[in-house]
């Protein structure tokens, strides 16, 4: 990927987010926060049959925020919250610098967020929706 931490696809997400509305369907919200730099967002999942059958968000935050959670819902939206910890898991490896080539790849997309790890001040900014995702997925599942 490109060491500039602004890349397209990055730059897409952010300004033309898929999941970026509310979801009448959802099963289960939860709100994140980044007191940081203010960004704030509401994930909201439809669970059913121990499948994410869709998923949004709705909030306001950076470019690096916003796009990572739109890029985080493309990738666990069919896939059980099982399967999407193991994603957020990998996610916090490669934000910490720890990931191996194998595991950036099942990131797909999400692998286009690498370089934020070398800058710590926007480290947050890319976690929040992985974070709120984590957390409403511990309280739910």
């Amino acid at each position: 990927m490109t060491s500039n931490i602004y890349n397209e696809v990055l730059l897409d997400h952010n300004l033309h987010p898929l999941h970026l509305h509310e979801l009448p369907c959802a099963t289960c919200s939860n709100d994140g926060l980044n007191p940081t730099c203010g960004d704030s967002l509401t994930l909201h999942l439809n669970i059913e049959d121990g499948i994410i059958k869709d998923g949004s968000f709705t909030g306001v935050g950076c470019a690096i925020s916003q796009a990572s959670t739109d890029i985080m819902l493309d990738l666990i939206i069919g896939r059980s919250p099982e399967e999407a910890k193991h994603l957020g898991r990998l996610f916090g490896k490669m934000i910490g610098g720890e990931i191996t080539e194998d595991e950036l790849e099942e990131l797909e997309e999400a692998g286009a967020l690498q370089n934020i790890s070398k800058m710590p001040a926007r480290v947050k900014c890319a976690t929040l929706g992985w974070k709120t995702l984590e957390k409403m997925l511990e309280e739910n599942t």
